[in-house]
Protein backbone atom coordinates (compact mmCIF):
# COMPACT_ATOMS: atom_id res chain seq x y z
CA UNK A 1 0.00 0.00 0.00
CA UNK A 2 2.98 2.28 0.88
CA UNK A 3 3.97 1.79 -2.85
CA UNK A 4 0.58 2.95 -4.01
CA UNK A 5 0.32 6.31 -2.38
CA UNK A 6 4.12 7.12 -2.95
CA UNK A 7 3.99 6.34 -6.69
CA UNK A 8 0.67 8.59 -6.70
CA UNK A 9 1.80 11.44 -4.12
CA UNK A 10 5.26 11.66 -6.33
CA UNK A 11 3.19 12.48 -9.65
CA UNK A 12 -0.01 14.51 -7.90
CA UNK A 13 2.87 17.19 -6.83
CA UNK A 14 4.58 17.51 -10.03
CA UNK A 15 0.80 17.92 -12.07
CA UNK A 16 -0.25 20.36 -9.34
CA UNK A 17 3.28 22.43 -9.91
CA UNK A 18 2.52 22.87 -13.74
CA UNK A 19 -1.15 23.53 -12.95
CA UNK A 20 0.17 26.55 -10.74
CA UNK A 21 2.80 27.25 -13.05
CA UNK A 22 0.07 27.49 -16.20
CA UNK A 23 -2.42 29.18 -13.49
CA UNK A 24 0.07 32.16 -12.67
CA UNK A 25 1.04 32.03 -16.84
CA UNK A 26 4.92 32.01 -15.36
CA UNK A 27 5.66 30.03 -18.80
CA UNK A 28 4.08 32.06 -20.77
CA UNK A 29 1.12 31.43 -23.61
CA UNK A 30 3.03 28.72 -24.74
CA UNK A 31 4.74 26.61 -22.18
CA UNK A 32 2.11 23.44 -22.54
CA UNK A 33 3.09 23.34 -26.20
CA UNK A 34 6.74 23.83 -25.52
CA UNK A 35 7.10 21.48 -22.99
CA UNK A 36 4.65 18.80 -25.15
CA UNK A 37 7.18 19.43 -28.15
CA UNK A 38 10.29 19.39 -26.06
CA UNK A 39 8.71 15.91 -24.24
CA UNK A 40 7.30 14.31 -27.99
CA UNK A 41 10.16 15.11 -30.30
CA UNK A 42 13.93 15.06 -27.53
CA UNK A 43 13.34 14.12 -24.27
CA UNK A 44 11.08 10.86 -24.66
CA UNK A 45 12.75 9.33 -27.47
CA UNK A 46 16.04 9.73 -25.33
CA UNK A 47 14.71 7.92 -22.37
CA UNK A 48 13.19 5.13 -24.51
CA UNK A 49 16.51 4.67 -25.39
CA UNK A 50 18.44 4.36 -22.53
CA UNK A 51 15.71 2.24 -20.92
CA UNK A 52 15.26 0.05 -24.10
CA UNK A 53 19.37 -0.41 -25.02
CA UNK A 54 19.77 -2.07 -21.51
CA UNK A 55 16.91 -4.34 -21.51
CA UNK A 56 16.60 -8.15 -21.16
CA UNK A 57 14.84 -8.85 -24.28
CA UNK A 58 14.10 -12.61 -23.08
CA UNK A 59 11.08 -11.00 -21.12
CA UNK A 60 9.40 -10.71 -24.54
CA UNK A 61 8.93 -14.83 -24.05
CA UNK A 62 7.69 -14.95 -20.74
CA UNK A 63 3.98 -15.78 -20.45
CA UNK A 64 3.52 -12.78 -17.97
CA UNK A 65 4.13 -10.94 -21.62
CA UNK A 66 1.42 -13.07 -23.51
CA UNK A 67 -1.12 -12.10 -20.52
CA UNK A 68 -0.29 -8.72 -20.92
CA UNK A 69 -0.46 -8.88 -24.74
CA UNK A 70 -3.70 -10.42 -24.75
CA UNK A 71 -5.36 -8.13 -21.90
CA UNK A 72 -4.30 -4.73 -23.36
CA UNK A 73 -5.65 -6.06 -27.31
CA UNK A 74 -8.98 -7.32 -25.54
CA UNK A 75 -9.82 -3.94 -23.83
CA UNK A 76 -8.77 -1.93 -26.67
CA UNK A 77 -10.61 -3.82 -29.00
CA UNK A 78 -13.55 -3.15 -27.22
CA UNK A 79 -12.90 1.00 -27.55
CA UNK A 80 -12.03 0.44 -30.77
CA UNK A 81 -15.34 -1.58 -31.51
CA UNK A 82 -17.93 1.18 -29.80
CA UNK A 83 -15.91 3.70 -31.58
CA UNK A 84 -16.35 2.55 -35.15
CA UNK A 85 -19.97 1.49 -34.22
CA UNK A 86 -20.75 5.44 -32.94
CA UNK A 87 -18.49 6.90 -35.74
CA UNK A 88 -15.99 8.81 -33.53
CA UNK A 89 -13.34 8.99 -36.10
CA UNK A 90 -9.70 7.19 -36.63
CA UNK A 91 -8.01 9.52 -34.12
CA UNK A 92 -10.46 9.44 -31.25
CA UNK A 93 -10.80 5.59 -31.37
CA UNK A 94 -7.14 5.58 -31.37
CA UNK A 95 -6.41 7.61 -28.30
CA UNK A 96 -9.29 6.13 -27.13
CA UNK A 97 -8.03 2.91 -27.24
CA UNK A 98 -4.81 3.92 -26.08
CA UNK A 99 -6.12 4.94 -22.67
CA UNK A 100 -8.31 1.82 -22.60
CA UNK A 101 -5.41 -0.04 -22.21
CA UNK A 102 -1.61 1.68 -22.07
CA UNK A 103 -0.54 1.65 -19.01
CA UNK A 104 1.74 4.09 -16.43
CA UNK A 105 4.10 1.67 -16.47
CA UNK A 106 6.93 4.35 -16.05
CA UNK A 107 7.04 6.90 -13.47
CA UNK A 108 4.07 5.52 -11.95
CA UNK A 109 4.32 1.15 -12.66
CA UNK A 110 8.31 1.60 -11.29
CA UNK A 111 7.88 2.66 -7.85
CA UNK A 112 4.85 0.69 -7.08
CA UNK A 113 6.87 -2.61 -8.41
CA UNK A 114 9.25 -1.83 -6.08
CA UNK A 115 6.79 -1.07 -3.18
CA UNK A 116 4.31 -3.43 -3.78
CA UNK A 117 5.92 -6.49 -5.63
CA UNK A 118 9.20 -5.92 -4.28
CA UNK A 119 11.17 -6.09 -7.80
CA UNK A 120 11.35 -3.00 -10.55
CA UNK A 121 12.33 -5.70 -13.24
CA UNK A 122 8.21 -7.15 -12.71
CA UNK A 123 7.78 -3.80 -15.09
CA UNK A 124 9.87 -4.74 -17.67
CA UNK A 125 7.05 -6.83 -19.98
CA UNK A 126 5.00 -4.12 -20.79
CA UNK A 127 6.83 -1.55 -20.71
CA UNK A 128 8.86 -3.53 -23.08
CA UNK A 129 5.53 -4.65 -25.33
CA UNK A 130 3.88 -0.92 -25.10
CA UNK A 131 7.24 1.00 -26.52
CA UNK A 132 8.11 -1.79 -29.05
CA UNK A 133 4.75 -2.67 -30.10
CA UNK A 134 1.95 -0.40 -29.25
CA UNK A 135 3.48 3.08 -29.44
CA UNK A 136 4.91 2.70 -33.18
CA UNK A 137 1.81 0.91 -34.46
CA UNK A 138 -0.45 3.44 -32.95
CA UNK A 139 1.49 7.03 -34.12
CA UNK A 140 2.19 5.26 -37.25
CA UNK A 141 -1.81 5.64 -37.44
CA UNK A 142 -1.90 8.84 -35.79
CA UNK A 143 0.76 9.88 -38.71
CA UNK A 144 -1.46 8.67 -41.60
CA UNK A 145 -4.58 9.85 -40.24
CA UNK A 146 -3.34 13.52 -40.53
CA UNK A 147 -5.19 15.85 -43.05
CA UNK A 148 -3.30 16.80 -46.39
CA UNK A 149 -1.94 15.98 -49.76
CA UNK A 150 -2.13 12.21 -50.51
CA UNK A 151 0.40 10.94 -48.81
CA UNK A 152 2.78 8.71 -51.23
CA UNK A 153 3.02 4.44 -50.42
CA UNK A 154 6.65 4.54 -49.37
CA UNK A 155 6.49 7.62 -47.11
CA UNK A 156 3.58 5.48 -45.48
CA UNK A 157 5.74 2.42 -45.43
CA UNK A 158 8.52 4.43 -43.76
CA UNK A 159 6.16 6.71 -41.07
CA UNK A 160 7.39 4.91 -38.03
CA UNK A 161 11.18 5.89 -39.25
CA UNK A 162 10.59 9.28 -39.00
CA UNK A 163 8.79 9.69 -35.88
CA UNK A 164 10.90 10.60 -32.95
CA UNK A 165 9.18 8.58 -30.25
CA UNK A 166 8.91 5.17 -32.57
CA UNK A 167 12.77 5.83 -33.60
CA UNK A 168 13.90 5.98 -29.71
CA UNK A 169 11.74 2.50 -29.33
CA UNK A 170 13.22 0.98 -31.90
CA UNK A 171 16.65 2.12 -31.92
CA UNK A 172 17.11 0.76 -28.25
CA UNK A 173 15.93 -2.70 -28.93
CA UNK A 174 18.10 -2.50 -32.11
CA UNK A 175 21.02 -2.07 -29.56
CA UNK A 176 19.62 -4.62 -26.97
CA UNK A 177 19.24 -6.89 -29.40
CA UNK A 178 23.37 -6.81 -30.35
CA UNK A 179 24.18 -7.19 -26.86
CA UNK A 180 26.37 -3.73 -27.64
CA UNK A 181 27.64 -2.12 -24.45
CA UNK A 182 26.95 1.79 -25.19
CA UNK A 183 30.16 3.80 -24.00
CA UNK A 184 28.90 5.74 -20.48
CA UNK A 185 30.24 8.65 -21.93
CA UNK A 186 28.11 8.81 -25.02
CA UNK A 187 25.53 7.50 -22.92
CA UNK A 188 25.49 9.90 -20.39
CA UNK A 189 24.15 12.89 -22.47
CA UNK A 190 21.21 10.83 -23.20
CA UNK A 191 20.72 9.81 -19.39
CA UNK A 192 20.48 13.60 -18.91
CA UNK A 193 18.02 14.71 -21.73
CA UNK A 194 15.66 11.87 -20.97
CA UNK A 195 15.37 12.58 -17.65
CA UNK A 196 13.22 15.85 -18.90
CA UNK A 197 10.77 13.53 -20.26
CA UNK A 198 8.42 12.55 -17.11
CA UNK A 199 8.97 16.20 -15.76
CA UNK A 200 7.96 17.92 -19.19
CA UNK A 201 5.21 15.41 -19.51
CA UNK A 202 3.22 16.02 -15.78
CA UNK A 203 3.91 19.50 -15.88
CA UNK A 204 2.14 20.31 -19.35
CA UNK A 205 -0.35 17.57 -18.06
CA UNK A 206 -0.91 20.02 -14.85
CA UNK A 207 -0.87 23.19 -17.05
CA UNK A 208 -3.90 21.97 -19.14
CA UNK A 209 -5.93 21.10 -16.52
CA UNK A 210 -6.23 25.45 -15.95
CA UNK A 211 -9.46 26.36 -17.11
CA UNK A 212 -10.69 22.71 -17.63
CA UNK A 213 -14.40 21.93 -15.70
CA UNK A 214 -15.70 18.65 -14.28
CA UNK A 215 -14.29 15.83 -16.22
CA UNK A 216 -16.20 13.60 -18.31
CA UNK A 217 -18.75 16.56 -20.00
CA UNK A 218 -19.63 17.29 -23.17
CA UNK A 219 -19.66 15.17 -26.86
CA UNK A 220 -17.06 13.26 -25.08
CA UNK A 221 -18.26 11.95 -22.26
CA UNK A 222 -18.99 8.52 -23.25
CA UNK A 223 -15.95 8.10 -24.56
CA UNK A 224 -14.33 8.89 -21.48
CA UNK A 225 -16.65 6.93 -18.74
CA UNK A 226 -15.96 3.90 -21.72
CA UNK A 227 -12.23 4.72 -21.73
CA UNK A 228 -11.54 4.94 -17.75
CA UNK A 229 -13.95 1.75 -16.79
CA UNK A 230 -12.33 -0.25 -19.19
CA UNK A 231 -8.55 0.88 -18.11
CA UNK A 232 -9.35 0.68 -14.43
CA UNK A 233 -11.74 -2.56 -14.36
CA UNK A 234 -11.72 -4.56 -17.21
CA UNK A 235 -8.08 -4.78 -18.09
CA UNK A 236 -6.92 -6.15 -14.78
CA UNK A 237 -9.60 -8.29 -14.57
CA UNK A 238 -8.84 -9.95 -18.11
CA UNK A 239 -5.47 -10.17 -16.74
CA UNK A 240 -6.42 -11.94 -13.86
CA UNK A 241 -8.85 -14.34 -15.56
CA UNK A 242 -6.04 -15.02 -18.46
CA UNK A 243 -3.39 -15.40 -15.73
CA UNK A 244 -5.08 -17.67 -13.35
CA UNK A 245 -7.39 -19.39 -15.90
CA UNK A 246 -5.27 -19.76 -18.71
CA UNK A 247 -1.66 -19.65 -18.03
CA UNK A 248 -2.09 -20.53 -14.24
CA UNK A 249 -0.04 -18.09 -13.26
CA UNK A 250 -0.08 -17.96 -9.00
CA UNK A 251 1.60 -15.86 -6.57
CA UNK A 252 3.89 -12.85 -7.10
CA UNK A 253 3.98 -13.68 -11.15
CA UNK A 254 -0.11 -13.28 -10.66
CA UNK A 255 -0.03 -10.20 -8.59
CA UNK A 256 2.56 -8.98 -11.00
CA UNK A 257 0.18 -8.87 -14.04
CA UNK A 258 -2.65 -8.02 -12.44
CA UNK A 259 -1.24 -4.99 -10.88
CA UNK A 260 0.90 -3.92 -14.27
CA UNK A 261 -2.90 -4.34 -15.43
CA UNK A 262 -4.59 -1.74 -13.14
CA UNK A 263 -2.06 1.21 -13.65
CA UNK A 264 -3.67 3.91 -14.68
CA UNK A 265 -3.83 5.34 -18.47
CA UNK A 266 0.23 6.98 -19.00
CA UNK A 267 0.46 10.83 -18.93
CA UNK A 268 2.40 10.61 -22.08
CA UNK A 269 -1.06 9.55 -24.24
CA UNK A 270 -1.67 13.64 -23.68
CA UNK A 271 1.54 14.14 -25.37
CA UNK A 272 0.34 12.10 -28.34
CA UNK A 273 -3.28 13.93 -28.63
CA UNK A 274 -1.61 17.14 -27.99
CA UNK A 275 1.00 16.46 -30.26
CA UNK A 276 -1.49 15.87 -33.49
CA UNK A 277 -4.19 17.53 -32.12
CA UNK A 278 -6.84 14.79 -31.86
CA UNK A 279 -9.06 14.15 -28.40
CA UNK A 280 -7.06 15.94 -26.52
CA UNK A 281 -9.96 16.10 -23.97
CA UNK A 282 -10.87 12.15 -24.13
CA UNK A 283 -6.88 11.91 -23.21
CA UNK A 284 -6.88 14.72 -20.12
CA UNK A 285 -9.60 13.80 -19.05
CA UNK A 286 -9.54 9.61 -19.17
CA UNK A 287 -5.78 10.10 -17.70
CA UNK A 288 -7.16 11.88 -15.03
CA UNK A 289 -10.28 10.01 -14.23
CA UNK A 290 -8.39 6.95 -14.36
CA UNK A 291 -5.69 7.87 -12.04
CA UNK A 292 -8.13 8.57 -9.29
CA UNK A 293 -9.73 5.45 -9.39
CA UNK A 294 -6.70 3.31 -9.77
CA UNK A 295 -5.85 4.21 -6.04
CA UNK A 296 -8.46 1.89 -4.69
CA UNK A 297 -8.61 -0.45 -7.32
CA UNK A 298 -4.34 -1.23 -6.73
CA UNK A 299 -5.15 -1.01 -2.84
CA UNK A 300 -7.54 -3.44 -3.66
CA UNK A 301 -5.43 -5.87 -5.47
CA UNK A 302 -2.61 -5.78 -3.21
CA UNK A 303 -5.01 -6.64 -0.09
CA UNK A 304 -6.54 -9.49 -2.13
CA UNK A 305 -3.16 -11.15 -3.96
CA UNK A 306 -0.66 -9.93 -1.87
Amino acid sequence: MQGVLTGFAVIAVVIAVGYFLGLRGHLGKDGRTVLTSLAFNVATPALLFTTLAGADLSVILSERLLVTAASTVAVAAVFITVGALRGWGTGQITIGALCSSYVNAGNLGIPIAVYVLGDASLVAPILLFQQIIVTPLALTVLDLNQHGEPTPLWRRLTTPLRNPTAVGSLSGVAVACTGWTIPQSALEPLILIGNMSVPAVLLAFGISLRGSGLPARGNHRPAIVLSTVLKTVAQPLAAWGLGAGLFHLHGTELLAVVVTAALPAAQNLYTYASRYGVAEQLARESILLSTLASVPVLITIAALLG
